[in-house]
This record gives structure tokens, sequence and C-alpha cells, in this order.
């Protein structure tokens, strides 16, 4: 799996011009799913991100988690993250997990996240969204299970 995290002051996506999720401050993640992940993967990325410390302490050092400040969460679906650009100008996305599996992989990574308590929005799988951002510092990650 592979996740962009910003940290948000807020943030919405919209499919067809109506708002499908919605949230303040928190942090926004891009989820792709390769063909080969798992609940491992899955499992993995969740503890990493609900535990990261992005944001900032009364000091300005960035030491308390979205657990830590009771955040929100928004979760898009974002194959395009396993686009390979290596070769040519156009992206070649083998690496992607198939649609229905992907869809099982995201549901079950929703699931588990809402376990934290936060409050937890989604994009709609495989819709074309459009998200509006507000970011944070901006504060950026990239989270590979991979790697």
């Amino acid at each position: 799996m592979r996740a962009v995290i910003q940290r948000v002051k807020s943030c919405e996506v919209k499919v067809e011009n109506k708002t499908v999720g919605k949230i303040d401050r928190g942090i926004l993640i891009f989820l792709g799913i390769k063909k080969d992940d798992t609940e491992k993967e899955i499992d993995y990325l969740l503890n990493k991100i609900l535990n990261l410390r992005i944001f900032e302490y009364e000091n300005g050092k960035m030491n308390l988690s979205v657990k830590d400040i009771k955040g929100e969460i928004l979760v898009v679906s974002e194959f395009t993250l396993y686009g390979d650009c290596r070769k040519g100008n156009r992206p070649n996305y083998i690496e992607a997990a198939p649609a229905l599996y992907a869809e099982e992989i995201y549901n079950k990574f929703i699931e588990k996240l809402k376990i934290s308590n936060l409050k937890i929005e989604t994009g709609i799988f495989r819709a074309m969204m459009e998200i509006y951002i507000v970011n944070d510092g901006p504060v950026t990650l990239i989270i590979d299970t991979k790697n």
C-alpha cells in the first residue's frame, strides 16, 4: 500500500458537485493499493498513520499525532499512486490492484480506521472526485508499506 498524507486545516471531496466527505483539522489520506496487498499492509499503514507525530505541540515542534489532537481523517482512493512513469510518457499501472480487489482492501482499511473513534470521512471508490484542500504547513508525507 502507498499513502500520501497531508496535514490539513480542512478538506472536502465532491462527486458531481455534491459533497460526499468533509473534515476540519486532521489528515487527508490518498490511498493506493498494490495488487499483492493484504491485511498485513493495512495494519502496518494504519498504525503508522494514526501514530505519526505531525501536529505541533505548544513549542512549535511536531510531536502530536492525529489521535492526540482528536483530529479528523478523510480517505480518498488513488490508484494513480502506483503509476510507473519511468518509461515513456504514459504511466503504467501494472502494479495497482485490480478494481474489485482494491475496493475490498480499501473498505477493510476504512473499517479498521473507524475503530480509532475519530471522525472518518471518505470519497467514493472509482468516482471522479474534486478535492478541496486547505493544507496546514504544508506537511505532506509518503508512506509505502514495501519500503
